[in-house]
């Protein structure tokens, strides 16, 4: 399980990570441990798209709780790009020891998900959603149904149970309607997600490729055999 903390007041030893993104296409994830003090902010402006490169730092103090203690980042990890997934980029924060799922499962996910356009907005977390017991309820759909975005599909299909995975998705692989899964529950999320994903004015002055870059942890909870 992974939870991430939004930066309001300090929260222990919080890690500032920054994801770069550049041109040629290579993406490497950099941690490093600070104490927050009132005077650090960040910047006004974390997001530069141009034609010939993109340039996107994600700050986010973030404790990351997995299992048995808190997940500890290398001073500096490499995404690499995952076979035949139309530029899906991933890094395993835990390797799962359960099975791997093959197409026409169930699948049941908790996941994390941010809006690389907004600094790292959190638009959904499963975690959030509970059921009666206070239990937090994991999105689950059908593995190759087409239901869900084809970055999460992605993502999952060559990871373990018990396994999370941080995943960064390029607007091809990303949201390309308003009916794909997963949806925010909260009707002013999801139209701030749409109204920023989509937004006409800012896709004509060549911005679509910064826009609509996603960027998940997912924890693969379960998948079910629906034929067996």
């Amino acid at each position: 399980m992974i939870r991430c903390f939004a930066w309001t007041t300090p929260v222990g030893d919080p890690f500032i990570t920054t994801v770069h993104f550049t041109s040629p296409p290579s993406i490497r994830i950099s941690a490093s441990r600070s104490c927050a003090s009132s005077s650090s902010s960040p910047s006004s402006s974390s997001v530069a798209a141009s034609r010939r490169s993109i340039s996107l730092s994600i700050i986010a103090a973030t404790s990351f709780f997995i299992s048995s203690g808190c997940f500890s980042s290398p001073a500096l990890a490499e995404f690499s790009e995952i076979p035949n997934s139309g530029g899906v980029k991933g890094l395993d924060l835990r390797v799962g020891d359960g099975e791997v799922p093959i197409e026409g499962d169930e699948i049941a996910i908790h996941y994390y998900g941010r809006l690389a356009a907004k600094q790292g907005w959190r638009f959904d977390s499963t975690y959030d959603h509970k059921d009666s017991n206070g239990e937090s309820v994991p999105f689950t759909f059908i593995l190759g149904s087409s239901k869900v975005i084809p970055g999460i599909e992605t993502a999952v299909r060559s990871m373990k149970v018990g396994g999370i995975r941080r995943v960064i998705i390029p607007p091809s692989q990303g949201y390309q309607n308003t009916s794909q899964e997963p949806l925010p529950p909260n009707f002013f999320d999801r139209q701030r997600l749409f109204t920023t994903i989509f937004n006409p004015t800012r896709l004509a002055n060549g911005e679509g490729s910064t826009l609509g870059t996603l960027v998940f942890d997912i924890e693969l909870v379960s998948t079910r055999r629906l034929n067996r």
